[in-house]
């Protein structure tokens, strides 16, 4: 019905006010329809109903329906192995795409995988490993085109923190690399345990200005922790003047790294002005290493002071089955840091994925992202390779590098595959000074003081979980930010859960349309009634709060009447249309007002309540409380049925 529908709380624009013009000599008609409710449901029906739309809003099983065995087995592997089902569509110009886009890649990750290596602590070769073994599994299962697998500097600062907080990488290497291959473990099991239970929802409890704030700070302490290699300190000096602190410090290493540096910032400006251009930040950092290199083994500037990556194993991933604790104290240990490590990759991984399949026009599957995601890091566990996710920055690069599905992946990896075969080797003149200063570049992308400003602008509160997250990493810790940035997205979430909007309505003038007053200014009060609308379910946690607000409300009005010398209120109607659910606390609630208005001779009226609350209402026996007559479809049928004067020149 068009009145049902005005009254649902949509926006006002001049096609509904005609269209309520046109009608409103209709609705002076009695329509003779009341509040409906569906039909009783069993309690076995309704948590079947409840559990569907929770886990299996998608309705996974639709397409095996009236399929033969061997139809169902062939779309079960395509489920699970989206490559057959894209594959078959694969061409020779998609292949050029991925081509180009996978070497692409490949240029901007191995200098990168290196450094983020060093970030966890872990040796560098272990850092192309994990853009090796991960992108294969990922491309096999993956329902996204432009995700691109491997280590990213977030993630790989907070294993190395967590890591360390147990284990001294220095003292105790190989017990510390094997708890990054348990945390990496658990990491992939968490994630595939989410996406075949289909609870991917638990990471939205990580939200976007949390993961704003957390980023930026992260990346602030990460470029402070390279300027020992960009400066060339070997050690630091506990002398406080100036002088001796710049003694400390190797010019030939500064000037290795600030003339890379620059070249980098250059190079990502060109790329950003111009977008043809792309390429030229993405070759930048594996330009800037051989370079450097070239230039360090030529002028042996590392017997001046000159700090080098040194020995970087060659070869292939080996198994690292063994070494991860499956037993032992560091067993629950690695569980820990691998569930935190986990949701944080899977929420940036399935972050980064929603945004290029939005611009790109196409759906990607969320519980299958998470199931490809934890299996190449369970597979990645036990081939020496740490967390890897799909980063936005490699992600980009991917995309405008034209890539058309997850082949790009297999040929990034493939390069990485030749590169730790023949030519790791020369990486060992490497300046570390290189390497710190193509992380400083590359976190630089993880400060979004523009997506900041924009929270601020739209949500005071938003804002506070973002600042609140960035100062927890930046004065504490990574986890006690990760720990402030949930914290606050919850205490927000508890917020709108316990204090939910309620709005005054008025009359817009010459149509039955009834607006919150503080929106629409010209919207009138009718008279001897106050109508209210509530914006939100109610709950046992919320239960007594609308009912007050409601009670506060009515006071203010009653209080706003005598002032005026107005006629006294008669009736509430409270509008129910946003409200999709109620709980028994709620119907309580209604109760105790229903009692508070009696005495005060006021009549409660309820206006267009959903399926949901109708049905417990009635189930509560509340609506022959206050009286069926009391229910009514719209707040224009309240009105009419309750103050028809009021409605006399609409």
């Amino acid at each position: 019905m068009p009145r049902a529908v005005a009254d649902s709380g949509e926006n006002l624009d001049a096609d509904n006010i005609a269209q309520c013009n046109m009608d409103r000599g209709a609705h002076q008609q009695q329509h003779g329809y009341k509040v409906g409710s569906p039909p009783n449901k069993g309690i076995l029906t309704e948590f079947a109903s409840a559990v569907k739309e929770t886990l299996f809003a998608d309705e996974p099983m639709r397409r095996y329906k009236d399929q033969p065995r061997s139809k169902k087995l062939w779309l079960a592997l395509q489920h699970v192995f989206p490559v057959f089902d894209w594959g078959r569509q694969y061409t020779l110009a998609k292949f050029k795409g991925d081509l180009i886009a996978g070497l692409t890649l490949a240029s901007l990750v191995i200098p990168q995988d290196i450094g983020y290596a060093k970030l966890a602590n872990l040796p560098p070769e272990i850092g192309l490993h994990s853009s090796f073994v991960p992108p294969l599994i990922y491309a096999l299962m993956g329902t996204s085109r432009e995700l691109a697998m491997g280590p990213v500097a977030a993630i790989s600062l907070l294993l190395g923190t967590l890591l360390q907080e147990e284990i001294d990488p220095k003292k105790n290497p190989l017990d510390y690399k094997r708890l990054a291959f348990t945390a990496t473990f658990f990491a992939g099991v968490t994630q595939a345990a989410l996406g075949f239970c289909r609870l991917g929802f638990i990471i939205e409890f990580f939200s976007h200005a949390a993961i704003v704030g957390w980023m930026a700070g992260a990346a602030i302490t990460i470029a402070l922790q390279q300027l020992k290699g960009f400066l060339g300190i070997a050690k630091f000096t506990k002398n406080t003047d100036i002088v001796s602190v710049m003694k400390s410090w190797n010019w030939q290493t500064i000037l290795i790294g600030a003339s890379f540096l620059t070249f980098l910032l250059v190079a990502k400006y060109i790329g950003k002005k111009n977008k043809k251009f792309f390429w030229v930040p993405a070759i930048a950092p594996l330009i800037s290493v051989v370079i450097s290199t070239l230039f360090v083994y030529i002028t042996r500037a590392d017997k001046h002071g000159v700090a080098i990556v040194k020995n970087l194993k060659k070869g292939i991933n080996p198994p690292s089955a063994s070494l991860i604790f499956f037993t032992g104290p560091y067993l629950l240990k690695g569980f820990k840091i691998g569930v935190v490590a986990g949701m944080i990759s899977l929420s940036e991984a399935i972050a980064v994925a929603r945004t290029f399949a939005g611009l790109n026009d196409y759906q990607i599957d969320g519980n299958k992202e998470m199931l490809a995601l934890g299996t190449m890091n369970v597979v990645g566990s036990m081939t020496s390779c740490y967390i890897a996710t799909g980063g936005f920055a490699r992600s980009a690069v991917n995309c405008m590098a034209g890539c058309k599905t997850p082949v790009s992946n297999i040929v990034m990896s493939t390069v990485v595959l030749l590169a730790l075969q023949w030519i790791t080797p020369l990486f060992k003149y490497t300046p570390n000074a290189t390497i710190s200063s193509i992380i400083i570049s590359a976190v630089l992308n993880l400060i979004d003081y523009e997506s900041a400003y924009l929270i601020w602008k739209v949500d005071k509160l938003d804002f506070m979980a973002c600042l609140g997250a960035f100062l927890g990493v930046i004065f504490s810790s990574v986890e006690y930010g990760l720990l402030i940035a949930v914290a606050m997205s919850l205490i927000k979430v508890l917020l709108h859960v316990t204090r939910p909007r309620t709005a005054l309505l008025g009359n817009l003038p010459r149509t039955i349309i009834y607006r919150n007053i503080e929106q629409y200014p010209e919207a009138t009060k009718v008279s001897r009634m106050l109508i209210v609308r509530v914006d939100s379910s109610i709950y046992f946690t919320n239960s007594n709060y609308v009912k007050e607000r409601i009670l506060r409300w009515l006071r203010d009005e009653e209080e706003h009447q005598k002032e005026q010398k107005s006629p006294k209120i008669e009736f509430l109607v409270v509008d129910l249309s946003p409200v999709n659910d109620i709980d028994t606390s709620g119907i309580h609630a209604f109760k105790e007002l229903f009692g508070t208005l009696e005495k005060r001779k006021i009549q409660l009226i309820f206006a267009n309540p959903g399926v949901v609350v109708i049905q417990k209402l009635r189930l509560a026996k509340f609506t022959e409380h206050i009286g069926e007559e009391k229910i009514c479809l719209t707040v224009a049928d309240a009105v009419k049925k309750f103050a028809p004067q009021s409605t006399e020149n609409v």
